[in-house]
């Protein structure tokens, strides 16, 4: 697993470790936020329709 290899990789104690961690998870999670999924909506996804129907009210 992937886990126990960086959780050896990573120097320190156990807290610093699990600091680091976080900080990694937390930039994983911004860079798929700022570039990989605008990039898969832009490129990948079907265009939305645009098209807003209403329906009409008694």
């Amino acid at each position: 697993m992937i886990f126990p290899l960086v959780w050896r990789l990573l120097p320190g104690p156990t807290v610093l470790k699990v600091l680091e961690l976080l900080v990694l998870l937390a930039a994983i999670v911004f860079v798929l936020f700022q570039w990989v999924f605008p990039w898969i909506a832009a490129d990948i996804l079907p265009p939305p329709d645009g098209t807003v129907e209403s329906t009409p009210t008694p």
